[in-house]
């Protein structure tokens, strides 16, 4: 099988495989107890949080370790939505969040809050004049995706970022597509809060991290929890941890490497469609782009027909963000940047990994050319 979903999920890398191994024999100690094992596995869970940190340019302090993108995202908007919420009720997100934050802000519609869903243009990204014309003097938080997970397009994060700290709105973004793919820094781009994921980057399922920047205030969502500084209740998983930070300080040592070949793949497979644009449309931004991921819209053709003929191929591809499979509903990508219901159906979403090499992007031009 030709693996080209790695958007969805990655294998984990050996030498994150192996370290989960090794804690999980070492240092099997809950970090919460007081004894020398629990000491011991402590340390080892502090030195992940500081070197994760490094990755983003943020501060140890405001690491939380999660079991993933998703409870990072949900906990880090709660947690800080809700010990702001005298200062105001309005929020601001994007058409195109992932599911996880869309269904929250709907979610939190029914809770006293009032949302302003930011439309996208033709390449799905936000407009800045709309963010600026939306922020009032009730506005207290704004969740913006660094790049979006069906078509690749990166948002303008350092001018969302400038836009909203001169207007006082703390900033969450979820970067769970982004990190190791190209350069988080919080303090550059003004992020406040950022939530990222471990199996999207070659470390293990079930295991992601937030992080709030020490000078925002949050509120802990279960009173009493006492593990992660009150953040998230549950025995730290100390294993996963230090397989996820080796996963992460390697993706992004070596992200300007994997860049280069993410592009010339890319390059690749965009000259072997070359003479089909009345058949296959790219989508997504042309310059603000994340080079690993590619959407393509089929002209005429269901998404989900192309994904199951590459399968018979021996291709895995899908249809856009695997949160969304298996539901009537087109992607809402698609749909926000100018697609009508059917045409948003005709999606394909093509990702390129650590494995993937030429002759896998020679194959799917050959498959996409005769289907």
């Amino acid at each position: 099988m030709i693996y080209l979903d790695y958007a969805a999920t990655t294998p984990i890398s050996e030498e994150a495989l192996n370290i989960f191994s090794e804690v999980s024999l070492k240092f099997y100690g809950n970090p919460n107890s007081l004894h020398d094992s629990g000491s011991e596995a402590k340390h080892l869970l502090e030195m992940c949080r500081k070197e994760l940190a490094v990755t983003i340019n943020g501060e140890k302090e405001g690491i939380y370790f999660t079991s993933g993108g998703t409870e990072s995202t949900i906990l880090a908007i709660r947690s800080i939505i809700e010990a702001n919420k005298e200062k105001g009720t309005h929020l601001i997100t994007t058409v195109t969040e992932h599911s996880s934050v869309d269904h929250l802000f709907k979610q939190l519609e029914t809770e006293g809050f009032s949302v302003t869903y930011l439309s996208v243009d033709k390449y799905g990204q936000i407009r800045l004049e709309e963010l600026i014309n939306a922020i009032t003097k009730n506005t207290i938080f704004a969740s913006i995706q660094y790049v979006n997970s069906e078509i690749g397009t990166i948002q303008p994060i350092e001018k969302i970022g400038e836009i909203l700290r001169e207007n006082d709105v703390i900033f969450h973004s979820d970067c769970v597509q982004a990190f190791g793919k190209i350069p988080i820094d919080v303090k550059k781009a003004s992020i406040d809060s950022v939530s990222v994921s471990s199996h999207k980057i070659y470390g293990p399922k079930g295991v992601g991290a937030c992080y709030i920047n020490p000078a925002i205030v949050w509120k802990m969502q279960l009173p009493e929890t006492s593990h992660e500084k009150g953040f998230r209740p549950g025995t730290v998983n100390v294993p996963g941890i230090a397989a996820f930070t080796n996963a992460a300080q390697t993706i992004c040592n070596q992200l300007e490497e994997k860049t280069k070949k993410y592009d010339a793949l890319r390059n690749k497979l965009l000259s072997g469609l070359l003479g089909m644009e009345h058949k296959i449309i790219i989508e997504g931004h042309p310059v603000d782009q994340l080079s690993n991921i590619i959407g393509l819209s089929i002209i005429g053709t269901q998404g989900h027909y192309v994904m199951l003929e590459c399968n018979r191929y021996g291709i895995a591809i899908s249809t856009g963000s695997a949160c969304q499979v298996g539901k009537e509903k087109p992607s809402k990508t698609m749909l926000a940047i100018g697609k009508s219901f059917d045409e948003a159906k005709q999606l394909i979403r093509i990702s390129f990994g650590n494995q993937t090499e030429e002759i896998h992007v020679d194959k799917v031009v050959e498959v996409l050319r005769q289907l």
